[in-house]
């Protein structure tokens, strides 16, 4: 029977930072467990397991193999950036399908010391490249006539909102990054808690103008995971279960829609827009209602051009809407009061469901030192570059 209402039942993530001692099934085993005991079930309960990581070389499978095989379908997810929020997408499917009561989101990552991302298509033909079949038609040529390291990338998408709304400039994202690393300083799961001032953000390594170190994603360890679970299921559980479950009132996933520049260089923007309308749509609500909102600032540049994609402000308004003070922890729109992936740090496939994660414990009243009053409604937000972009809308249950 399929189910209308699909709830977040236990979340978990480990501390993010450098694990030389755990690999990724460790990591992976530690957040898992940590889920399944929030939630106050076990691995039989669970009808399905998405399991994502990239760079890890694992599946879902070996990860059972820890923490128990019970025969259930495992899929393994690979979705860039937005693996986290994919894996969850996959699980809220099969719940609303009525396939299963229960099922398990992971992501997990060891990226620290990784250096700078790429895209993925440096390798031997990087000097010399000669179309042929089909990847000929379609191979992309960013990173041969311009960059495809991450920061480079990003670092174009801020310039390019700037050249073309006005406002921008090399202090203004710099004033974002103190905001997360000030915010980070209240999270204690965050791969970094140092508050910087805007000189030493401003005046450390330039990485792509106009992104210094700061103003980075941090590559770390780290993993995260889910247990979701039916309304109707939910329903039939204890009443602290019930109080601590968290409603997904949207579960969107997009790609690009056929643009003729998106075919040529990434267009984080359009299918951000895209999703979140939808999930704005399905959840019944609009950008003001949101109390805190987790958005993929993998990149200082990157924060500022989802304010617009998010509608958190009018189009061509991220400017404005910044210095007005409304991102900030006190403020009327708080965006990343975790720190965001410049503090926190960014284990890829994890990354999506440690959003989920910061938005789900302020609506629980869980988030201590760093606890937003009253929160009832949150947006979590994360976009891979290939291109891919999950948003999920999180609502507390009702007293």
């Amino acid at each position: 029977m399929a189910s209308d209402d699909v709830w977040i039942l236990g979340i978990s993530m480990t501390k993010f930072g450098k694990h030389p001692d755990k690999d990724v099934i460790d990591l992976a085993a530690e957040a898992t467990m940590g889920a399944l005991a929030d939630a106050g079930v076990t691995m039989r309960e669970m009808g399905v397991m998405a399991f994502g990581s990239l760079l890890g070389r694992v599946a879902g499978q070996s990860l059972q193999k820890q923490i128990g095989q019970t025969g259930i379908p495992v899929y393994n997810v690979s979705n860039a950036c937005a693996t986290g929020a994919t894996a969850i997408r996959v699980v809220n499917m099969a719940i609303k399908a009525g396939e299963v009561d229960y099922g398990i989101a992971v992501g997990v990552e060891k990226l620290a010391g990784a250096g700078l991302l790429a895209g993925g298509s440096r390798g031997g033909d990087a000097n010399t490249w000669q179309p042929s079949g089909r990847f000929g038609a379609v191979g992309p040529i960013d990173g041969r006539i311009g960059t495809e390291t991450m920061p480079g990338v990003f670092a174009q998408i801020g310039l390019e909102y700037g050249h073309k709304y006005g406002g921008t400039s090399f202090e203004l994202f710099a004033k974002i990054s103190e905001k997360n690393h000030a915010h980070s300083t209240l999270n204690p799961l965050a791969s970094y808690q140092k508050r910087f001032t805007l000189d030493q953000i401003m005046n450390d390594v330039m990485i792509a103008y106009p992104n210094t170190r700061p103003m980075c994603s941090a590559n770390c360890d780290g993993a995260a995971a889910a247990v979701l679970v039916s309304g109707a299921k939910l329903k039939t559980l204890s009443l602290e279960q019930q109080r601590r479950a968290v409603k997904i009132s949207a579960s969107i996933l997009t790609t690009d829609p056929y643009e003729e520049a998106c075919q040529v260089l990434p267009n984080v923007n359009t299918l951000t827009r895209q999703a979140a309308n939808q999930a704005y749509e399905k959840a019944g609500i609009g950008p003001a209602d949101l109390d805190l909102v987790e958005l993929h600032d993998c990149f200082a540049t990157a924060e500022l051009v989802h304010y617009d994609n998010l509608r958190l402000c009018e189009e061509g308004g991220a400017v404005d809407f910044f210095n007005s003070g409304a991102t900030w922890r006190d403020g009327k729109t708080p965006v990343n009061v975790s720190g965001g992936l410049e503090s926190k740090g960014h284990p890829i496939a994890a990354t999506g469901i440690a959003n989920v994660w910061e938005i789900a414990t302020h609506l629980r009243g869980e988030a201590g030192d760093r606890q937003l009053p009253n929160a009832k409604v949150g947006l979590a937000h994360v976009i891979g570059l290939g291109n891919a972009c999950g948003v999920h809308i999180l609502e507390r249950a009702a007293a």
